[in-house]
């Protein structure tokens, strides 16, 4: 059975997991389609609205519908409906769209921190500036409470990684002296939405960040699969705490259809004919084997790696390439493809 199929819900981040920038990601959109399965797409992106976001999908040859999106935006208002009484006067850093989910569920959204507002709800836009973050300071020192869409501190685009809303809110945090409540990933709020609005027993999450897409997963306590096409590569995964390692480690999306043992780094069906050892004591990685396929050798060696690394400890490592020791030409290639 191939791996989308031991689930019944897929829960795919979108920037560098379906597409980077506006463009779709090698394999993304033939695997999602081929995997026809139930899918939820779940973004820490606030100045999006869902349906902007299903048309964008639509047009990569996805069949989205606004329902089947889930933005840090949508979340955040919820978790302010929780938090805030309605009606509440709330001053919005963020899109329109932003803006006008806030004024949807029930509140007064206001331009000043003159206005007294109960609370300030923090998404990114890229309008955001000076002025803006020091009217939600101002709000927060008078008292308001302070809601964060999100907190990435980047965010990726065609020409790189650009500046995130977690980076915006650390200048109002500064500021302030307050750290917000957050309702994007790596907390589980998103995640466990989306389970809970598809009606999902088995959901896996599927990302390309550790420290959002994964760790939310971990949080919310799902099975998640870290495709190797956006944010965290190879050495990162290897690096990775307990709390941002997923289930399954692939290149891209290809891999749904692949049996789950193949890429269970905890499974010798996913190392090819690659082994890995690791001396926690030296910190040193020592990996030799020959490839099957040279096009699959770098992953099956890494997942290897992850085995080795992984079953020693749950802390974070420091392995760079001089802590690896390759007995083998196919090893020494395959490890040289990690960056």
């Amino acid at each position: 059975m191939c791996l989308s199929k031991n689930f019944d819900l897929l829960i795919f981040d979108l920037d560098g997991t379906v597409y980077a920038g506006g463009d779709p990601i090698e394999h993304a959109v033939e695997s999602i389609t081929a995997a026809d399965m139930n899918c939820q797409y779940v973004t820490n992106n606030a100045s999006r609205a869902p349906e902007v976001v299903a048309q964008q999908l639509s047009s990569l040859g996805l069949t989205v519908s606004p329902g089947d999106v889930l933005t840090s935006a949508q979340a955040a208002v919820a978790m302010l409906a929780q938090e805030v009484e309605a009606g509440a006067r709330v001053y919005v850093l963020g899109a329109d769209s932003f803006k006008e989910l806030t004024r949807d569920a029930g509140f007064e959204v206001v331009a000043s921190a003159d206005d007294r507002p109960a609370a300030v709800l923090h998404g990114h836009s890229p309008a955001t500036g000076w002025a803006e973050l020091s009217e939600a300071a101002l709000a927060i020192g008078r008292g308001a409470r302070y809601f964060a869409s999100n907190l990435d501190t980047t965010l990726p685009m065609e020409r790189g990684l650009h500046v995130g809303n977690g980076s915006m809110v650390a200048a109002v945090a500064t500021a302030t002296g307050v750290t917000p409540q957050s309702a994007g990933k790596p907390g589980p709020t998103m995640f466990l939405a989306a389970a809970h609005r598809a009606g999902a027993r088995r959901p896996l999450s599927i990302g390309d960040r550790l420290n959002t897409d994964i760790a939310g997963s971990v949080a919310a306590g799902m099975p998640s699969l870290h495709v190797l096409t956006g944010v965290s590569g190879c050495w990162d995964v290897l690096n990775a705490p307990v709390a941002e390692r997923a289930t399954y480690v692939a290149a891209d999306l290809r891999a749904l259809d692949l049996a789950a043992d193949a890429v269970d780094p905890f499974h010798s069906d996913s190392h090819g004919n690659f082994t890995a050892t690791f001396d926690p004591a030296r910190g040193e990685l020592s990996i030799g084997g020959t490839a099957i396929d040279d096009d699959d050798a770098a992953f099956e060696a890494l997942r290897a790696a992850l085995g080795a690394v992984w079953s020693d400890s749950e802390d974070a490592h420091e392995l760079t390439a001089a802590a690896v020791r390759t007995t083998s030409d196919a090893a020494e290639r395959a490890v040289a493809q990690w960056w």
